[in-house]
């Protein structure tokens, strides 16, 4: 499976493909990949990384990833790879990681979406700013013209005035 397959099992389309040269064309993002558990999330982040779009350092049960590796012929020999139990620790060691300046990016692997947001939320050691956390999903409609971008379907869903700001800042 490849990286426009798993944005789009079917096949790959255009607008897919637009977004990848355009991440192409600035610097490869340092991201903390927490968790992944599956082979799409590390085949993708394995695909991510030879695009030249991410340097991936991989947060979760070293035994476990590895096996997975091996399992589906995924290379991951060139990425850090920082031990963790569980996804639990996995989340909050990825969250320190971007504290400590060690990664651009924070990408969720095969953890529960909750799991991943209560490391970010949390009000002592999480990622909190002065903003309103926001997301987007970024689909390729093979009807649509452009790639759609869908904000806050699971986080600010009735967002009012001053979220929709921080939404728009984000």
């Amino acid at each position: 499976m490849t990286i426009s397959q798993v944005a789009a099992p079917v096949q790959t389309h255009a607008n897919y493909e637009r977004l990848i040269a355009r991440a192409k064309q600035v610097p490869p993002a340092t991201t903390v990949v927490v968790h992944p558990c599956d082979e799409t999330s590390l085949r993708a982040v394995a695909e991510a990384a030879e695009a030249g779009i991410i340097i991936p350092t991989l947060v979760g049960p070293k035994a476990s990833i590895a096996a997975l590796a091996r399992q589906h012929g995924i290379d991951i020999s060139r990425f850090e790879l920082i031990d963790a139990v569980d996804a639990d620790e996995a989340a909050a060691k990825g969250v320190k990681l971007i504290h400590e300046a060690k990664g651009e990016l924070l990408m969720k692997g095969s953890l529960h979406t909750d799991e991943l947001m209560r490391a970010v939320t949390a009000s002592a050691t999480g990622l909190r700013t002065a903003r309103r956390i926001s997301h987007v999903f970024v689909m390729d409609v093979p009807t649509y013209p452009e790639p759609l971008l869908i904000t806050d379907a699971a986080i600010n869903i009735f967002p009012d005035l001053d979220a929709k700001r921080d939404i728009i800042q984000n």
